[in-house]
């Protein structure tokens, strides 16, 4: 399929927006955000979180070295058919190699692939713990957790860097679409002109819709 007739259907070029980071950053947190900002404003969108995928397309990996890089392959993959059917497509997943990454940024074209590094440190979110898997991974019941006992590499050019420990959802979205705008004026959609996002409700800080 190819997806330049698709792309001005859709109103803007598609990208992917790839969240990396520890567990608990605020991958998923930042991925769902923004999706409801872009689809409020008529974007085709969908997001691609790690935890879900583990449940489904991924569900016979494990996490050893070799499970984890066939985990980001294959949600890398999916990411470029969806970029190829015109969509906006969110990725949520720790993905702690910079090779990994490399690679699955090469399946895009100029632009089409943006590095969202969700910065917050360790301690944060070993404190978050949401899941009880860092008090897990510390009592020695899950080996090769990242961060613990599998090392994360720090991006070494990410587009943009977000720490939830310090920025709210609402200031990491409006920061989110602010590089999409740009992206825009940059390669804009032949024929239209680059879209304006209105992040309503979202931005201004309410969390009730």
């Amino acid at each position: 399929m190819n997806k330049t007739p698709l792309a001005p259907q859709k109103v803007r070029l598609p990208r992917v927006v790839w969240f990396t980071g520890l567990s608990g950053a605020g991958k998923s947190t930042l991925a769902n955000a923004l999706e409801k900002v872009l689809a409020a404003n008529g974007m085709h969108t969908c997001v691609l979180d790690g935890d879900k995928l583990r449940h489904g397309l991924n569900r016979d990996l494990g996490y050893s070295h070799a499970e984890r890089v066939e985990n980001i392959r294959r949600v890398g993959e999916v990411a470029k058919l969806m970029i190829d059917a015109g969509l906006i497509v969110l990725v949520a997943l720790i993905s702690p190699f910079r090779e990994d990454r490399r690679k699955v940024r090469e399946l895009f074209g100029p632009g089409e692939f943006i590095e969202v590094h969700v910065s917050t440190p360790l301690e944060v979110c070993e404190r978050r713990d949401p899941k009880g898997l860092y008090r897990k991974a510390r009592a020695g019941e899950m080996p090769d957790f990242t961060g613990i006992s599998s090392p994360y590499e720090l991006p070494e050019a990410p587009q943009l860097e977000l720490d939830t420990a310090h920025l709210p959802v609402h200031e990491c979205v409006a920061r989110i679409l602010t590089l999409l705008q740009a992206r825009d004026r940059e390669q804009p959609t032949a024929g239209k002109p680059p879209p304006t996002y209105n992040p309503g409700w979202f931005v201004a800080g309410r969390t009730d819709k």
